[in-house]
């Protein structure tokens, strides 16, 4: 199978391909990404050709790929609720109309396309787990800009969709719950919410800052270990008698379930028993802060997100093994050995 990926060193990216060189050493990859830092010990991999530079202006060489590799991951996105609000034309931009010309790619050349969804289109939706097929797509009013990257990428999923109902595309859609793990975020980022929230927290703790938590911390969220979710988009790309043909999956664990501020006692706890950080955890203080404050007016947020995943289960025989605590502390292993 020879399998392109777009995006290739970010988070997902860079695990997914770790995965694939040491699992399926019959696969070939051809990988795009700007940087590569993710990536450095699989450059010289013979089953891995990557290319550096930006998949907007790469639109010949990228087609040339898609019309000789059999699956298409365009995984380049932004993905930072800070970014949503104040830079919403830049989620547009990438998140959507980069995208979408993967997609009319796809189309044109009969090619399978794997797209990363986002637990966000579910939106405001009330339902105690949502269900890929049942669950509403509720999202917040116009001047609450965060719900750019929910809109923009709803629509390529419906687009998808259509162009599968329309004109035959072969298509999984996957959507991420709060994947979690090693090479995440750059731990240095010092810009208020610049980061996912496992990595905003071990960046204040690293710091020595006290973690702001906004709203109170009162939100809750599931969180899936990053080895989990890989073994589920590995499960996908296989295909294994078409089991993830023109299908959508949560892919999460709801199991895993801990309000922000657990998240943050938790990830404190953990990083107290580290001998480098013992004293600046000890240190830090929970800080409430509103959401106006640490976003800006255009930031919304919602309650609770936990993902029903038994379509995954029952299509893909996949289950989630890590526990969040051991999720967390293999996270916190990571990111602080790589400071200390």
């Amino acid at each position: 199978m020879k399998v392109l990926i777009i995006g290739a060193s970010g988070f997902i990216g860079s695990h997914l391909i770790a995965n694939i060189l040491t699992s399926k050493p019959s696969w070939n990859i051809v990988a795009l990404d700007i940087q590569q830092h993710n990536l450095k010990d699989y450059l010289s991999h013979p089953s891995l050709h990557f290319v550096s530079g930006d998949m907007t202006q790469m639109q010949s060489w990228i087609e040339e790929q898609i019309q000789i590799c059999d699956v298409v991951l365009p995984l380049a996105a932004i993905a930072t609720p800070a970014t949503y609000v104040q830079d919403p034309l830049k989620i547009f931009s990438l998140d959507f109309e980069a995208n979408l010309e993967i997609v009319k790619l796809c189309v044109k050349h009969k090619k399978r396309i794997v797209f990363p969804s986002t637990s966000e289109v579910y939106g405001m939706c009330n339902d105690t787990e949502f269900d890929e097929e049942k669950s509403n797509l509720i999202l917040g009013p116009i001047h609450k800009e965060r719900w750019i990257y929910a809109c923009s990428k709803q629509l390529m999923d419906r687009l998808i969709f259509a162009y599968s109902n329309h004109n035959g595309l072969p298509y999984t859609l996957f959507r991420p719950f709060n994947w979690i793990g090693p090479k995440q975020d750059d731990i240095s980022n010092k810009k208020l919410g610049g980061s996912r929230v496992v990595t905003q927290f071990l960046g204040n703790i690293i710091r020595k800052e006290n973690i702001q938590l906004v709203e109170g911390g009162n939100q809750y969220r599931s969180f899936i270990y990053i080895d989990d979710a890989i073994e589920a988009l590995i499960k996908i790309i296989e295909n294994e008698n078409e089991c993830a043909t023109q299908r959508i999956f949560n892919i999460g664990n709801p199991h895993n379930i801990a309000s922000i501020r657990e998240l943050a006692q938790m990830l404190l706890s953990i990083a107290k028993q580290h001998p480098s950080f013992e004293q600046h955890a000890t240190e830090i203080e929970l800080i409430d802060v509103p959401a106006k404050e640490y976003y800006g007016a255009g930031y919304q947020d919602v309650q609770a997100r936990v993902p029903s995943i038994w379509r995954a289960q029952t299509h893909l025989q996949w289950q989630p093994r890590t526990d969040l605590h051991t999720a967390l502390s293999k996270t916190v292993e990571y990111y602080l050995n790589y400071v200390s």
